[in-house]
């Protein structure tokens, strides 16, 4: 720690799921996609010319630009890609707020926020949520220079409505309004359709879930052409080239391949839907979940025995020991086979 900054020992970074080794689990605690991604875009990296590797990305990641903005139609201008959502987030906190400025978002929201508030040294406003884990609307009406959403939340899985965004958003139009959609393709509605109309809002997605890329680190905002061209700058102070070229040509190709898209969301969706009437079978209470994961609460089991239990018999659920939430499991949605086996493992061994 000699040559450590005081930053370095002063913060506490973001903790990600467990990755354990020691045998092979069924992985349903980092809410990653149980399906491959779309057979055109694996055709796209195994057909690539070896002479690419030699050469620099394209800074400008054009190729995948143009299908994100044939997708969602919007203008290229509007689109800015990075190395996963979670980079783009931290440039737009770079982007978009100064030292000492206020940031809102709820109490029980995606854990990354607080760390880059604290590495950025941005000052954090919290909005608690609703006893029923919804959100307080009107408590994002707090002065501060903007506000950041997930929507679906995580970890609770709720969505607000798009007409709850947009009256968010026409609260506080002073403010830059991020709305972070890593999960909105799971049954909630997207923010895009209102760039055009309020100069102050941001949406950012990623590849990672529903396209099934978590490991090529692919996350894109669209915004107004002035936000857009803040988050380039930051960009390239740091480097040009985030994305590979890998990413780029495959990223492109998923998100072109709408069919594919539908057929595995969909089939999440469903599973979803099903296992959780199994879960409220066997004592279990949800949440009105719109995204590719369950949040849950035994009626009599605690939330860290359930987990424990689950994890001896080689299943993987995530456990947050915080405040609000210390008793409940997020539970990722895997194949029907995976979520049938955590459901027999629950009956037979540890709801008994």
């Amino acid at each position: 720690m000699k040559f450590w900054s005081n930053k370095a020992k002063s913060i506490s970074p973001y903790t990600y799921g467990e990755q354990p080794k020691d045998k092979k689990y069924i992985k349903l605690n980092t809410n990653e996609n149980p399906y491959p991604p779309s057979p055109k875009a694996i055709k796209i990296i195994k057909n690539l010319d070896e002479n690419i590797y030699k050469l620099y990305s394209d800074p400008t990641c054009n190729e995948l630009k143009e299908a994100i903005s044939k997708v969602y139609n919007v203008e290229k201008k509007q689109i800015f890609i990075g190395n996963g959502s979670d980079e783009v987030i931290a440039f737009s906190y770079q982007s978009f707020f100064n030292k000492g400025d206020k940031i809102v978002y709820p109490d029980i929201t995606y854990s990354f926020y607080p760390v880059y508030s604290k590495l950025y040294e941005i000052e954090e406003i919290i909005n608690p949520l609703n006893d029923d884990f919804t959100m307080n609307l009107k408590g994002f009406n707090k002065k501060s220079k903007g506000i950041i959403i997930t929507n679906p939340n995580a970890p609770t899985g709720i969505a607000l409505t798009l007409d709850q965004i947009e009256s968010i958003i026409k609260d506080n139009l002073d403010k830059l309004i991020i709305v972070d959609e890593a999960y909105v393709d799971f049954g909630a509605e997207s923010a895009v359709k209102l760039i055009n109309k309020y100069e102050n809002l941001l949406v950012i997605q990623t590849f990672s879930k529903s396209r099934s890329f978590a490991s090529l680190r692919i996350g894109f905002a669209i915004g107004n052409k002035e936000l857009i061209q803040a988050l380039h700058i930051i960009k390239d102070s740091y480097n040009p080239y985030t994305v590979d070229t890998i990413g780029i040509k495959a990223g492109a190709a998923a998100m072109l391949d709408v069919e594919y898209f539908n057929k595995t969301r969909n089939t999440i969706i469903a599973t979803r839907d099903r296992i959780k009437k199994e879960l409220d079978k066997l004592g279990f209470k949800s949440t009105n979940s719109k995204s590719n994961f369950l949040f849950i609460k035994h009626n009599s089991f605690k939330g860290e025995y359930i987990f424990k239990k689950l994890k001896e018999n080689g299943i993987l659920v995530r456990y947050f020991n915080k405040p609000k939430i210390n008793n409940y499991l997020r539970v990722s949605i895997g194949t029907d086979e995976e979520m049938d086996e955590m459901i027999r493992i629950l009956k037979e061994k540890i709801l008994k």
